[in-house]
């Protein structure tokens, strides 16, 4: 039995967008040995996202490829998590630049991968036999991105007064975006009727505790007060950054339609 093709999609545009955005650290990372792995955690993502978009066109048909999937589709076709497109930085407009800030790519790989911790750990029992081994696949990879991203946020919370403080803006900045993780969307109920256990709203708790754990140890604070709105990327209703991300990574391919590499 096939997963959902709009679900496949929506875990392939996560993977995807995440990995574009880190690899924005290629050749800036703080020390050689962040570059390096913040290089690597993107090639994991986007591998993880090109099994996912191969299998999602092999159900399309119709002349579907992991390239059609990734560079001809549009911003509202995109199913990604808001969290997932915003820039290495605080608030900022989509036409504004400001410094990369390590503890915001941090904090958001934490976020996003204690999620997806859970998520391919359930979906290795998916009915989809080919969803179940990419699963398998990225369940290894994600591993390393929580205990990385772990890692670091302890060192940051935990460290001098101004890592301390970059990290507690960060997790500020971003804790609210984490609220889309537990709404509905169409795609996930749909692939819920079929694996239940990859419904992320049954991973609420089991993500709140390792939230909760890391945060403390790291001497952070979780923001109490993120009641308002909810962002709903996975929705197709983004952030205006999203269209920038989408600029840069399709220009060549869209200059270039049906060049062979």
């Amino acid at each position: 039995m096939a997963a959902p093709v709009d679900y496949l999609l929506f875990l392939a545009d996560n993977a995807l967008i995440l990995g574009q955005r880190n690899a924005e650290w290629c050749g800036h990372g703080p020390i050689i040995e962040e570059d390096l792995s913040m290089a690597n955690n993107s090639l994991d993502l986007i591998g993880q996202a090109r099994l996912l978009y191969q299998h999602a066109a092999g159900l399309i048909g119709q002349g579907a490829t992991e390239d059609s999937l990734a560079y001809f589709r549009d911003v509202p076709d995109f199913k990604n998590y808001t969290l997932l497109e915003l820039p290495h930085s605080g608030p900022l407009a989509g036409t504004a630049a400001g410094d990369r800030d390590y503890a915001t790519t941090i904090v958001r790989n934490f976020f996003y991968s204690a999620l997806m911790l859970l998520v391919w750990e359930a979906l290795q029992s998916a009915k989809d036999p080919q969803l179940a081994a990419i699963a398998a696949k990225s369940l290894k990879e994600v591993k390393y991105h929580f205990r990385h991203s772990r890692d670091w946020l302890i060192r940051f919370g935990d460290g001098t007064d101004e890592s301390h403080s970059r990290a507690q803006a960060a997790v500020d900045h971003l804790f609210p975006y984490t609220a889309e993780f537990w709404t509905d969307s169409p795609q996930e109920t749909a692939a819920a009727d079929q694996d239940p256990g990859g419904y992320t709203t049954n991973l609420q708790a089991d993500w709140n505790a390792l939230v909760d754990a890391a945060i403390s140890e790291a001497n952070l604070r979780r923001p109490t007060d993120v009641a308002g709105y909810v962002s709903k990327g996975k929705l197709g209703l983004h952030s205006e950054h999203l269209g920038f991300v989408l600029a840069e990574m399709q220009s060549l391919a869209r200059a270039h339609p049906g060049a062979i590499w």
